[in-house]
């Protein structure tokens, strides 16, 4: 036992030292040859289970690829990862293999078996060797890393089953033990060569039945989408219950196969659907999209995610009024039109004018003539891809109605007037307007173009424009009478019209 430097071994704890290792090798040398043939049988008896996981597992991959060859659509992906676990396992367990024979040729020397049975080791009992090759010369810490990434693997692999992850932590554990040591000291450190020979090939057992536990879990995923029927049903699943003459109806006619002891959950977005009976209120008009999910237990007791997606279409409700009488356009104005196809959103439906011009605004049209007599309106409905004809007429096309002269005064609260009695003030700075009045059932502005002043004694003016004339104002008295004849005016369609005269009395 070693002290501190300020504190010397005595001779007689020197002496208790020396005879404490000389009995502690006695002792480990000291190992029964019951003990030794122990350990080959238990070695033996594995190296007979490897055999068997070795066959196990050739007719595992030859069903593999025969499934495979029949079905390669459904199975290859499975099996690319089953050879993927057999590469995997065999670089593990050649390491292993490799391992025992480097440490059986420490011990045995030129005397040593490549087969690596602990039957046919001389030194069984050797105590040095497998620390020397796996501690001092640092393999047995690639041997760990090598058997924890080899145990995550596996782990990886069986993300759906939680059970069979567990049994790959615990079987390939590198924990350390419950007095502290770490793995590879347990294993190594003072062990007969037979012992760590057998747990070598326990090891190596273990990688054999692995192997085969997760090919034959991979195997089974082949069937783990395939769902168990007991009840088929003809379905038509058309894709509009609604078509207008022209179009074409078309339908997907599908077997609907389902097992009614499993009941899927239905949901679109994030909110479940009972039943998958989907139904919205609709009050808003247009287009709308809607996506969601079907969530089925698998046979391995997964749950599998089928999503969907589809639309509908709300049309706002429209009925066509017609009278013949007030089928006309107005020229030079727009003429607003309601234009509906029901069933058909309002952005899926266009409009053409032969002789004028048609322009969405907001949820009417805007129509122009560009000619005279009648022009036709047609409308048109884009339907599966095509614009097909809904409808529409011919209407006469007419020029605005003439409007009425009137004088408007320049106060603030003064109102036009056909005629009668004005101050002298009032009238200066008046101007003539001309409109429909109050009760217009047209929007169209014109302009006063020009118009003729006569008053008695004074010689008749012609003005150009729309303001009376302040010199011609100014010489007119109370009690004169003030004519406004020859009124001109032009409107949006450009044409000149004669609006009469208006009589003033100041």
């Amino acid at each position: 036992m070693s002290g501190a430097k300020n504190c010397p071994e005595t001779p007689r704890q020197k002496m208790i030292g020396m005879m404490y290792l000389v009995l502690t090798a006695m002792l480990a040398l000291n190992v029964s040859s019951e003990i030794l043939n122990g350990f080959s049988m238990v070695d033996n008896s594995l190296h007979k289970t490897i055999e068997s996981s070795d066959l196990r597992n050739q007719a595992l991959y030859a069903d593999f690829e025969a499934l495979s060859k029949e079905n390669p659509k459904k199975v290859h992906e499975w099996l690319e990862k089953a050879l993927a676990v057999k590469k995997k396992s065999d670089e593990v367990y050649n390491y292993i293999q490799d391992f025992k024979k480097q440490i059986i040729k420490l011990a045995d020397k030129d005397e040593a078996n490549d087969s690596a049975y602990v039957s046919q080791i001389n030194a069984k009992d050797n105590l040095d060797k497998a620390a020397e090759y796996g501690l001092v010369k640092g393999n047995g810490k690639v041997l760990q890393k090598k058997i924890e990434d080899y145990r995550d693997y596996l782990v990886k692999l069986s993300a759906n089953n939680p059970a069979k992850q567990k049994m790959y932590q615990s079987i390939f554990s590198t924990k350390k033990t419950k007095d502290g040591k770490s793995w590879q000291t347990a294993i190594f450190e003072g062990m007969p060569l037979s012992a760590v020979v057998t747990i070598l090939t326990k090891y190596q057992s273990d990688v054999r039945t692995s192997e085969a536990e997760v090919v034959q879990y991979l195997k089974s995923q082949t069937d783990a989408l395939d769902f168990r029927v007991n009840k088929i049903t003809a379905l038509v699943v058309p894709n509009s219950r609604y078509v207008i003459r022209g179009g074409k109806y078309s339908a997907q006619i599908v077997l609907s196969a389902v097992d009614s002891t499993k009941v899927p959950g239905y949901f679109v977005g994030s909110a479940a659907v009972r039943n998958g009976f989907y139904e919205v209120n609709c009050g808003k008009s247009g287009s709308f999209t809607y996506a969601g999910q079907i969530r089925m237990p698998g046979n391995d007791g997964s749950v599998r995610t089928y999503p969907f997606k589809s639309d509908y279409v709300v049309g706002e409700p429209s009925a066509t009024v017609s009278n013949a009488d007030l089928n006309v356009v107005y020229r030079g104005i727009d003429n607003k039109f309601s234009i509906s196809v029901p069933g058909v959103a309002s952005g899926n439906v266009s409009v053409r004018v032969n002789g004028g011009t048609a322009q969405k605004a907001g949820d009417k049209y805007i129509i122009r003539a560009t000619q005279d007599g009648e022009i036709n309106i047609s409308v048109y409905a884009k339907i599966d891809g095509k614009d097909l004809p809904m409808g529409g007429g011919a209407y006469r096309v007419k020029y605005l109605p003439d409007p009425i002269a009137y004088i408007q005064g320049t106060g603030g609260d003064s109102k036009p007037i056909r005629g009668g009695y004005m101050s002298p003030n009032a009238l200066r700075g008046s101007l003539l307007i001309a409109s429909y009045g109050k009760d217009e059932l047209v929007k169209a502005n014109f302009t006063v173009t020009s118009f003729t002043m006569i008053a008695k004694g004074l010689s008749p003016q012609t003005v150009s424009g729309s303001h009376l004339s302040a010199s011609f104002v100014n010489k007119l008295l109370k009690g004169d009478i003030l004519m406004i004849n020859n009124i001109k005016a032009v409107g949006p369609d450009q044409r000149s019209r004669d609006l009469g005269s208006i009589s003033i009395s100041l």
